[in-house]
């Protein structure tokens, strides 16, 4: 059945895959997008794109909401690094942002809220596998403010508002709005560029991955699943299997990137390890990836070689958040508050 969906930071990484599924699985979608990485466009990859609307989510209005059916929520400032940058106003998008969005929906009559939560909340889990009712232990801003929209959201929840919300893995794969600055991505592109992985670490901590377009299958499988499945429900989403040290990742890209020369480094501060288990997402819903780590460095390597991506494209600002935030609070194009100056 076919649902009128608005989808939040349409223009992101994920966004920017996710309208063009959704369109492709005959859904009625619209997107909205501040528009801060507009810059980078790394290859074309859509057969469609929704119209969408430029504006700040913490703009959003209440009839700006009207009519839809499901509100898809994906725009928050995005990562752990472009976190720490502004702690306060990485709060005032990521949490209250978020929850004043869900707020306006609820108002107007959205009956579906589908929120991008994130592995990284569990932060120090070691080897012992985490479910969704595990403790959570976020580590950073980006993480903490997860749980938070998390704990304000759910309370929302009635007979007319139906929450869902999805901790996704650490995403990777191929996208036009390229991001370079995680994990299976930046090495692959070191990879590439360099000929050369130099881990600053040994490599031991687990991190879950989980291609782009599982993530976008994921949104579109909860948008069309029935209501008492998903109702205030936390799904992790990615697949068990494919819970990885970081040492496998460089190893997988290594690999794959043939004539590439690998090393490692000491043990180093970053203390966060966790490994997942997503066989709620799998037994509930039905839900199951496509892809591992091994096809995404593949397709990687082929973007590279059919684009012919050079160092300076790697490195370019709009590919990695914390570079392209900076750039724009430098040349100020967006003030102390990250709204586009005038």
């Amino acid at each position: 059945m076919a649902v009128k969906v608005l989808v939040t930071g349409i223009d992101g990484y994920i966004g920017s895959l996710l309208g063009s599924v959704l369109l492709e699985r005959g859904h009625e979608v619209v997107g909205i997008d501040t528009g801060f990485y507009r810059d980078g466009w790394l290859f074309n990859a859509v057969k469609r794109s929704p119209q969408w609307i430029s504006k700040d989510i913490r703009n959003i209005t209440e009839k700006d909401l009207e009519g839809f059916e499901a509100v898809l929520h994906l725009a928050e400032l995005s990562n752990d690094p472009l976190g720490k940058l502004n702690h306060d106003i990485t709060y005032e998008i990521n949490h209250v942002g978020s929850v004043e969005l869900a707020k306006k929906c609820k108002n107007v009559g959205v009956s579906r809220f589908v929120y991008t939560s994130s592995c990284s909340v569990y932060g120090i889990g070691g080897d012992d596998f985490r479910t969704e009712e595990s403790d959570t232990d976020p580590q950073t801003a980006y993480a903490k403010c997860k749980v938070k929209v998390e704990r304000d959201v759910s309370p929302l929840a009635s007979g007319h508002f139906s929450p869902t919300f999805l901790r996704n893995a650490t995403a990777y794969g191929p996208s036009p709005r390229m991001r370079f600055d995680i994990v299976l991505n930046n090495l692959s592109g070191l990879a590439w560029t360099t000929k050369e992985i130099k881990m600053t670490s040994d490599g031991q901590p687990w991190r879950p991955l989980v291609h782009v377009l599982d993530i976008c299958d994921a949104i579109g499988c909860v948008l069309e699943a029935p209501r008492e499945k998903v109702h205030n429900q936390i799904f992790n989403v990615g697949a068990t299997s494919d819970n990885y040290r970081v040492k496998e990742i460089a190893e997988i890209v290594a690999e794959t990137f043939t004539g590439c020369a690998l090393s490692f480094g000491q043990h180093d501060a970053d203390n966060r390890s966790y490994r997942v288990s997503f066989d709620k997402i799998s037994n509930q819903l039905g839900f199951k990836c496509k892809r591992n780590a091994r096809i995404g460095a593949e397709q990687l390597y082929e973007v590279f070689k059919r684009i012919d991506m050079a160092p300076e494209i790697f490195n370019f600002r709009a590919f990695t958040r914390l570079k392209q935030i900076e750039y724009l609070i430098r040349t100020r194009q967006i003030d102390d508050k990250f709204f586009w100056s005038v």
